[in-house]
């Protein structure tokens, strides 16, 4: 009798350390520096960890790619431009997005110190990632962290025929004493563009209204659809434009105008950023702010929930406490990311780690 097919693995389980290191090693053997390497993986890992896959580690891959093809500058010369107090300008000479952006937080903590509050523009990176993650670095350092993204055109536009405006994400990350820190990540998108590749792969139709065909008429066929619709329709898509002027325009590299003109270069791919830090303690009592956020959350969990509702959730709750699991438990790696992750390791010479199931 023929016995039935083992069945595949939907994921692997990998330690957390361990899917830092074998990234980390990729990064550096595709020509990023060990620091950069590093860097860049903690940013992939972070996001693997809080169920953000999107942006987690399937994207080393796509980063080895981008820096073979010379997209990503694995060896950038950032440099720190017009920095009088509180503002600065970071060109990151099309260094990865997690170098460029880490490097950004880093200096608006330093100023914000000093001076209350710190905005730091970059110009001329490379895909940004997990946006969350930079704020949430100030978050843990006791300030308040604000990120906003522009890049390359891929979303509709409100009255707009085809791809207008960028799907830019907004994050803000505030500390609190005994809660995770509040973590608000999201894009002007209704969804993301992975999700529609992935409802494409699955044959399952998208929701109402999140996607569109090329000439932009709303689809819910994931065949015909290639680009998000903006959230909240006019919100959404004026959100996105007003990101590239707080983010392109405002550090002097325009996306948006050189896109949609006659020039090549234009479309050629690149993001810019701002991120910002306020010190709570330039406000007021530093800790009596931490204490007030903690009461306004317990407030907001303590409000009755809705028929049905598992319950009453802040925004970066249950990604931190799914970070906390998944740091003990293992990182569930999709198998067809584990493939190509193990195919890389065996084209550079670099050694797998074991997987826990």
């Amino acid at each position: 009798m023929t016995k039935p097919p083992t069945p595949v693995p939907s994921s692997v389980l990998v330690a957390a350390g361990d899917l830092r290191g074998l990234a980390a090693a990729l990064l550096e053997k595709g020509g990023l520096g060990p620091e950069h390497a590093r860097t860049t993986a903690d940013v992939f890992v972070w996001a693997a960890l809080r169920g953000i896959d999107s942006h987690g580690i399937a994207r080393v891959p796509a980063y080895l790619d981008l820096i073979a093809k010379g997209v990503a500058n694995a060896r950038p010369e950032m440099t720190v431009e017009r920095g009088t107090g509180a503002v600065a300008v970071l060109d990151a000479d099309r260094a990865p997005g997690p170098v460029a952006l880490t490097a950004a937080a880093e200096e608006a903590v330093t100023r914000a110190r000093t001076s209350g509050v710190a905005a730091v523009g970059v110009r001329r990176t490379v895909h940004t990632g997990a946006i969350g993650h930079y704020v949430s670095r100030i978050a843990e350092q006791g300030l308040i962290g604000i990120a906003f993204v522009a890049g390359m055109p891929n979303m509709g536009y409100t009255g707009v025929k085809g791809a207008a405006v960028a799907t830019s994400p907004l994050a803000i990350a505030v500390p609190a004493r005994s809660h995770a820190p509040l973590l608000l990540d999201m894009a002007t998108a209704t969804i993301a563009l992975g999700r529609i590749r992935q409802a494409r792969a699955n044959g399952t139709p998208l929701p109402e209204g999140a996607a569109a065909t090329a000439d932009g008429t709303p689809t819910t066929d994931p065949e015909r659809a290639v680009m998000p619709l903006p959230l909240g329709g006019a919100k959404g898509s004026g959100m996105s434009l007003a990101f590239e002027l707080l983010t392109s325009v405002l550090v002097g590299a325009p996306v948006f105008a050189a896109f949609h003109s006659e020039d090549p270069g234009g479309r050629e791919h690149r993001q810019n950023a701002l991120i910002i830090a306020l010190d709570p303690a330039a406000f007021g009592d530093a800790d009596a702010f931490t204490e007030a956020v903690d009461a306004t959350l317990a407030t907001l969990k303590g409000l009755p929930p809705a028929d049905g509702a598992e319950g009453v959730h802040y925004p970066g709750e249950r990604s931190a406490a799914l970070g906390a699991l998944r740091g003990a438990e293992g990182v569930p790696v999709a198998a067809k990311v584990w493939r190509e992750l193990t195919e890389r390791a065996a084209t550079f010479g670099v050694s797998v780690p074991e997987v826990r199931g």
